[in-house]
């Protein structure tokens, strides 16, 4: 699910869309739009129910290397392929 409003922002996650919809559906929720930082990503893990969480501008641009998110995440709790 893409929130539009935080698509290209990188300002974080739309925490509490993630929060309302995990909650009113029984289908896996793949967050979008919004990521700019590592804490970004932990943050929608920690705070909302979702499956997963994607983003792409930080990667094409090298903003965020994805090794480091892995590890980031992996210390803190969040189930991820390494």
């Amino acid at each position: 699910m893409t929130s539009i409003d935080a698509d290209g922002q990188k300002k974080g996650y739309d925490l509490r869309l993630y929060q309302q919809l995990t909650a009113a559906v029984d289908v896996p929720i793949i967050a979008s739009g919004g990521a700019g930082t590592t804490k970004d990503f932990v943050d929608v893990f920690a705070d909302s129910s979702v499956d997963a969480a994607l983003a792409a501008s930080v990667f094409h641009y090298n903003q965020i290397a994805i090794p480091d998110l892995k590890r980031s995440l992996k210390e803190e709790q969040v189930e991820v392929r390494l």
